[in-house]
């Protein structure tokens, strides 16, 4: 989503550093290639201008200009910078801010309703059913979703279905009934059943309009709820934050939803929402998977925004998507020294369940760099998928033993595989690296002997960002 302001504003900071002293004119010629850079990337005006306004005193002040690292000190200023817009937070209290993620208010008595609000087209429905799952199984609360969607024919029976998905209950459906009916049926239906939150997924318009906005009131004046959140494309730029404003003045919303915020947008209406309706960005979709949903820290952000990375929530994903008894498993065979085929696919299944390849490098500091250098390479995460694809087209006894894999065994696993032979080649010659790999690691006495860059694939440790 960042990519091409990280791009910008790296180049832009890259030059300072390189200078080693700064005066003011150097820092105000780079604040402004900054406020270019913002609106490139769709930074709603208003908040360009309030963003360089609260940064530039700082940037030019004595504590920069005199430091001993006075281009580290601007980049600084502007991450604070950032996370104050994406906070809402005082000028020069970035420093105070909480590291962690707002999080969804549902400390009220139950049944505790969600009102999910938005056009149409802007995952609502999709992000409804996303929620829940996590509500269900990380919250341990009882759910139940309701579509209040009678605009679209599909809509209700879709989140039905999303629902049978992810194992939680769905409202049945009643033909004809209107969406202010629906929502009082789904309270008194939660009551019934002891639900803890009801998930409202209204009705979308393709632009705002007046009986759209006339009608999520009617049902937030009946579901009285805890939280009414504003599912937005971040796709969408400008017209995102234009219709969160709407929704902000018009319904009174409490935070907002960002989806595909995996997508090659230019990122300004993510930058723009705090700002624009003055609640936080509680969550952000990253994929179309219904697991695919994170908390938004405006710190670690403003980190990736800037090329720092953010190995914190890099951590997080691996502790949530690997699993304890294979991690335990893995570590007992590295430590032994073997590593066939079966270990190599579970690697790869691991490393997909984090994002891919560019999902684990989007978290890494010199993000852009090291990308770039993947792809000159030649690795893209199809590569991953053949790789596995390979594996799993293997007998058993082949992917415990690669030394059965004669020519004719493996024209049979290219055809099941949909590969060639020379990929086979590839993967049984980076398989034998990192087996060797693991012999060196035993003799050195595991991970703190290694010199990874030295024992990678040739050409992996190319991907290894540098300082």
């Amino acid at each position: 989503m960042f990519d091409s302001l990280s791009d910008k504003l790296g180049g832009i900071f890259d030059k300072l550093t390189k200078r080693g002293a700064l005066n003011e004119k150097d820092v105000t010629e780079a604040l402004r290639e900054v406020r270019v850079a913002l609106l490139e990337a769709d930074v709603a005006l208003p908040v360009v201008k309030d963003f360089i306004a609260s940064i530039k005193d700082r940037a030019v002040g004595s504590n920069v200009l005199k430091s001993v690292t006075p281009g580290q000190q601007v980049i600084k200023v502007v991450n604070d910078g950032l996370i104050e817009m994406l906070t809402g937070a005082e000028a020069g209290q970035a420093d105070d801010v909480a590291e962690e993620s707002v999080g969804l208010n549902l400390s009220v008595a139950p049944p505790a309703a969600i009102l999910m609000v938005g056009l149409q087209g802007s995952g609502k429905t999709t992000t409804t059913a996303k929620i829940a799952k996590r509500l269900s199984e990380k919250n341990k609360k009882k759910v139940l979703m309701a579509s209040l969607d009678v605009q679209r024919p599909a809509a209700q029976e879709q989140l039905k279905i999303l629902g049978e998905q992810i194992g939680v209950a769905t409202l049945p459906i009643i033909p004809g009934q209107m969406p202010v009916d629906i929502a009082r049926r789904a309270m008194q239906a939660a009551k019934l059943q002891g639900a803890d939150i009801v998930m409202l997924d209204t009705a979308g318009r393709l632009h705002i309009d007046q009986s759209l906005m006339a009608e999520v009131q009617s049902v937030r004046d009946i579901a009285n709820p805890a939280e009414t959140l504003l599912v937005a494309d971040a796709l969408t730029g400008q017209d995102a934050v234009n219709v969160a404003k709407s929704f902000a003045d018009q319904i009174g919303i409490t935070g907002v939803a960002l989806t595909r915020m995996d997508g090659d947008g230019r990122g300004g209406a993510a930058l723009s929402m705090r700002a624009v309706t003055g609640q936080p960005i509680k969550l952000i979709g990253t994929g179309e998977k219904m697991d695919a949903l994170e908390d938004f820290h405006p710190k670690r952000m403003a980190s990736r925004i800037l090329g720092m990375g953010d190995v914190v929530s890099l951590v997080e994903k691996a502790a949530e998507t690997i699993e304890a008894d294979e991690a335990e498993r893995m570590a007992k065979r590295m430590a032994s020294g073997k590593f066939d085929l079966e270990d190599m696919r579970s690697q790869l299944q691991q490393m997909a369940k984090m994002g891919g390849m560019t999902g684990i490098l989007s978290m890494l500091p010199g993000i852009g760099k090291a990308q770039k250098q993947m792809a000159s390479a030649g690795m893209d995460e199809k590569l991953f998928a053949r790789q596995e694809a390979i594996i799993s087209s293997m007998t058993p006894k082949e992917r415990q033993n690669p030394k059965y894999l004669n020519a004719s065994r493996k024209k049979r696993v290219a055809v099941g595989s949909g590969t060639s032979v020379q990929d086979i080649n590839k993967l049984l010659k980076m398989h034998k690296q990192m087996g060797g790999m693991m012999k060196k690691m035993k003799k050195m006495g595991g991970m703190k002997g290694m010199n990874l860059p030295g024992m990678m694939p040739p050409g992996m440790e190319n991907l290894i960002p540098r300082k």
